[in-house]
């Protein structure tokens, strides 16, 4: 496993297959609903990395990891001319993690607490 300290300016790409925490996830659909009052979406993991961009999905963006332990990483990247996040994914079981991403899209800020759950097949 990588310290945080090289994992810095490294593209997600070239650190290995999957982070600690998205790896271990069951894999399918997955229901993401903001805290306190905010709306629920609902998403298909296929690899765990899909928490990561949570107002950026459709990008492909530069990623850091910053911290990748076996309950949390926390990942940032930029997404040049929209944006730019930092997520942080802590993992309580196979089924249930959660999400806080905050950063700006498209010369907004943004802040995200959410709970994602596990909703079956995608």
């Amino acid at each position: 496993m990588m310290s945080a300290g090289a994992a810095v300016g490294l593209p997600a790409a070239a650190q290995g297959p999957e982070l600690a925490v998205l790896g271990t996830l069951d894999k399918g659909a997955w229901t993401v609903r903001v805290r306190p009052d905010g709306p629920t979406t609902r998403i298909c993991v296929r690899t765990g990395q899909e928490f990561i961009q949570l107002r950026h999905r459709q990008l492909n963006c530069d990623r850091f990891v910053v911290d990748d332990q076996p309950g949390e990483t926390t990942v940032q990247y930029t997404c040049r001319g929209h944006g730019y996040g930092r997520t942080s994914v802590r993992r309580e079981g196979n089924r249930l993690v959660q999400l806080r991403s905050q950063g700006t899209e498209d010369g907004k800020p943004f802040s995200v607490d959410a709970e994602a759950r596990y909703a079956g097949a995608c």
